[in-house]
């Protein structure tokens, strides 16, 4: 299967759904707004071949965004919109600047991955971040029950290598899930339902390719 373009769309959240035989399916609801190519990107030109998509309402007056963005908007004969994405394609998969695009680009039973920003949790420790075991809760060990013991090793190398785990900063970052299977298609109320959970919080933007590893 060729590359093509992928849609923005939005984490509405998480639901239940209950299929043909009654069993019921943890799912994520994701609403697509009209998504418009508005710009398209070229071997021969760029280097590379690409499609630039805008979607989902911003500022309804158009003075108010920058003037490149104006003339991107008055091109496609749009109100501005507030998420713009390019999407790497093959370029037999080429559109033509101004073709609209829906829900119904993506099929049901069909494999997606969703990228989004994972929803931050803050500065977290070894066991929330990274499942440490944490130390014994008994046999001398007193106040560090949740540290995560010793980092480094004897005189050589003498240091601490980079990537160890450690607590830090946990979420906040980009994220690709793979290979969710598209449950169903409303075309209707523009609503996607994806099988399982999708990064990122409530009300979030993310980003629905073809999958790359099940076509």
């Amino acid at each position: 299967m060729k590359k093509r373009t992928g849609l923005i769309a939005t984490k509405i959240g998480n639901s239940s759904y209950y299929n043909e035989n009654g069993n019921v399916i943890p799912v994520t609801v994701l609403k697509v707004d009209e998504c418009i190519v508005s710009n398209i990107k070229t071997l021969e030109k760029d280097g590379y071949s690409s499609i630039q998509v805008v979607s989902i309402n911003g500022k309804s007056d158009i003075k108010k965004i920058k003037k490149p963005q104006q003339k991107l908007f008055a091109n496609i004969k749009s109100d501005p919109k507030k998420v713009i994405k390019e999407f790497r394609i093959d370029p037999e998969n080429k559109l033509e600047i101004g073709t609209k695009l829906n829900v119904s680009h993506f099929k049901k039973d069909q494999y997606v991955d969703i990228t989004s920003k994972s929803i931050g949790k803050g500065f977290a420790g070894v066991m929330k971040r990274h499942n440490f075991g944490g130390l014994r809760a008994s046999h001398g060990v007193s106040v560090s029950h949740r540290s995560h013991g010793s980092t480094g090793q004897n005189q050589d190398p003498g240091k601490v290598f980079k990537g160890k785990k450690m607590a830090g900063h946990m979420g906040s970052k980009q994220v690709t899930k793979q290979n969710l299977k598209v449950i169903d298609v409303d075309e209707e109320n523009k609503i996607l339902i994806i099988n399982g959970s999708v990064p990122g919080r409530k009300n979030s933007v993310v980003f629905v390719n073809d999958s790359v590893k099940k076509n």
